[in-house]
């Protein structure tokens, strides 16, 4: 039997929160998180969004791009309070509910609380009851497995919804650009670009074999996907095993000063996303790759759960200094926190942004 899948996902959470709080706000481009030099975006609301602000961009770059943007500070116990209610709302359908942060969710709904054959239907109402209960608004994917309810929900954002019907599938995914396809990133479809892949009809016409070899083991995972194959089940116990970040320059960095001031950046990328999981760990890992491409990576490892920025950041700035001496210059830096608090509970895997 085909599953029921649902994937919902909260439209520019932080910032549409800020918005609903503060009246003043709606309507303009909003940026949760820090403007200058050395300030990260959280998260953009629609109206910031339309100049190109995304989220994990600095400050800097959004107010070029945005010259009226308003930045506001973080306030996580809201956003928490506001995932909180959603999740209540989700369970009162199913108990096959799969967070993967604070603003989206897998939910199966196969078999469900209510009785309701179509899932279309299901997903109507949560949105309409999010909004009801909370004044925020999200989108929906709706189809019979993770990976294709995971693109829908995109599709027609923000506060829209889209089902991919079995039928449907193969041909919607031959039509899909490459760059659309969820997990494949910029560098892989420029990759992908190079060697005449643009839509799904280019991908499928590439053997396991052939993808396996120029991709490794994720070229068996595109040969599956492009071919609507995704056996995934909801997992309502899924808990990531490290949270983190890395940036990859454009010009290699030569002095420690200059290090330092990335890895701050990269560390409230972290930070912000251990506090959207609510899920802090003791384990601060440091990664280095250098000009000549060897990677050097550095731990340490606390009593207690690392819970403030300043924290992550300084222990980040003591693993580079006492290893400096290994290294000249650098072409990426990242930072990584593992043994995270929830994740004795389950299998995970690790959330990664590359920006």
């Amino acid at each position: 039997m085909l599953r029921k899948i649902i994937h919902v996902d909260m439209d520019a959470f932080f910032a549409s929160i800020e918005q609903r709080d503060n009246p003043e706000l709606k309507g303009k481009p909003v940026a949760v998180g820090g403007g200058g030099m050395r300030g990260v975006v959280a998260s953009a609301s629609y109206e910031a969004r339309r100049y190109g602000v995304r989220s994990a961009m600095p400050g800097v770059t959004a107010q070029k791009l945005c010259p009226n943007i308003i930045f506001v500070k973080s306030r996580f116990p809201a956003y928490i309070e506001a995932s909180r209610q959603i999740r209540e709302i989700f369970h009162e359908y199913t108990d096959l509910v799969e967070p993967l942060s604070l603003d989206e969710a897998y939910l199966d709904v196969t078999e469900n609380k209510k009785g309701i054959h179509a899932a279309m239907r299901i997903a109507h109402e949560i949105r309409q009851r999010i909004f009801e209960e909370t004044q925020l608004t999200a989108s929906a994917g709706v189809s019979f497995n993770k990976f294709l309810a995971k693109i829908a929900s995109d599709i027609n954002k923000p506060n829209g919804m889209k089902v991919i019907l079995p039928e449907e599938a193969i041909e919607f995914l031959e039509k899909l650009p490459i760059e659309k396809f969820h997990g494949i990133g910029m560098v892989t479809a420029e990759r992908m670009h190079k060697m005449g892949i643009r839509s799904g009809a280019d991908l499928k016409r590439f053997s396991e074999i052939e993808l396996a070899q120029r991709f490794g083991k994720a070229g068996r995972h595109y040969f599956k996907i492009v071919r609507a194959e995704d056996d995934r089940p909801v997992n309502p116990n899924r808990v990531r095993k490290s949270i983190g970040a890395e940036r990859t320059f454009s010009a290699d960095i030569f002095s420690t000063e200059e290090m330092k001031k990335r890895l701050e950046d990269i560390a409230e990328i972290v930070y912000n996303h251990l506090q959207k999981n609510d899920n802090f760990g003791r384990t601060v890992t440091l990664k280095v790759k250098t000009s000549d491409f060897k990677i050097i990576s550095r731990s340490k490892t606390f009593g207690g759960e690392v819970r403030t920025l300043e924290a992550l950041r300084d222990s980040a700035f003591d693993l580079l200094d006492g290893s400096r001496g290994d290294f000249g210059a650098v072409r990426l830096l990242g930072i990584s926190v593992s043994n995270l608090e929830k994740e004795q509970l389950a299998e995970g895997i690790q959330l990664e942004f590359d920006f």
